[in-house]
């Protein structure tokens, strides 16, 4: 791996970073390029080169997997989460979830009862939502 290829990856998990902090704040794509030193359209093509996604799926996909906790653990409504996590639609945040996770928050709700005793890294990636489609690939 060059330098260069180095350093932009370091930039790039550096934005992530910053994404992952504010999960719950609107997409700042002007801040992030600003973070990272680079143009607006540079930071969107080299966030999706180096992580396979644009800044703005990543973020959707961090926010489901964060409303996926809040669902299985709490009592909170789907409503009240659907806020906490940063949509501000109650409808885009189910659709959002239903394209990642292949089912309403509701019904993931319902599904996730009884939990079973496991490491917790296991559990995160056993939960974690990988991609946009894939849950409708496996349903349909």
């Amino acid at each position: 791996m060059s330098r260069a290829v180095e350093e932009s990856n370091r930039r790039m998990l550096r934005a992530r970073d910053a994404m992952d902090r504010a999960f719950a704040q609107p997409l700042d794509v002007a801040a992030l390029a600003r973070l990272v030193h680079v143009s607006e359209a540079h930071f969107i093509r080299t966030f999706r080169a180096t992580f396979g996604e644009t800044p703005h799926r990543y973020l959707q996909r961090r926010r489901v997997e964060r409303s996926m906790f809040m669902l299985r653990e709490t009592q909170q409504s789907v409503t009240s989460i659907c806020f906490a996590v940063g949509f501000t639609s109650l409808g885009t945040f189910s659709r959002t979830f239903r394209e990642i996770v292949g089912q309403s928050p509701s019904e993931y709700r319902r599904g996730a009862g009884g939990s079973v005793a496991a490491p917790t890294c296991f559990a995160m990636a056993w939960t974690r939502p990988s991609s946009f489609g894939e849950a409708r690939g496996v349903a349909g």
